[in-house]
């Protein structure tokens, strides 16, 4: 009969451990952040345009900043939560703090264009392409 040392089992795992808390692992491709906030769906829309839509619940407008520039978008802001002064806290998921985004697209944006509503905590961005990288239409002689 074999028997597992169960010293080796806490150290493998204590190694798993290790390699999760340093991957980035909760990190997108294209973007830079503390892990996946806010939370971003990014569509195509039309031929050439796109649209973001941003999951910012709690989170006051004056308290965003958006920048655009070639084929990004940046979302800065702060996300705070305010239990008042009284309150010990037991349980805390939900995040809080500063929080920068750069996400980048398959396209050239026409920034002058850029629109940007926000209602009910979703923030919609809409991303028109640059002209000079539409595709043109060429006669041929």
């Amino acid at each position: 009969m074999m028997r597992t040392d169960p010293f080796q089992t806490l150290l493998a795992l204590q190694r798993t451990f290790d390699r999760a808390r340093t991957s980035n692992w909760l990190g997108a491709t294209g973007s830079s952040a503390r892990g996946a906030y806010p939370p971003v769906n990014i569509f195509r829309k039309g031929r050439h345009d796109f649209l973001a839509v941003v999951e910012l619940p709690g989170i006051d407008r004056s308290e965003l900043d958006l920048e655009v520039r070639e084929n990004a978008i940046r979302l800065r802001g702060r996300k705070g939560v305010d239990y008042g002064p009284d309150v010990s806290l037991h349980r805390r998921e939900r995040l809080q703090g500063d929080f920068d985004r750069t996400i980048t697209v398959p396209i050239e944006i026409d920034a002058s264009q850029v629109k940007a509503e926000y209602r009910d905590g979703l923030l919609a961005i809409f991303l028109p392409q640059a002209e000079a990288a539409k595709p043109r239409a060429v006669a041929i002689d």
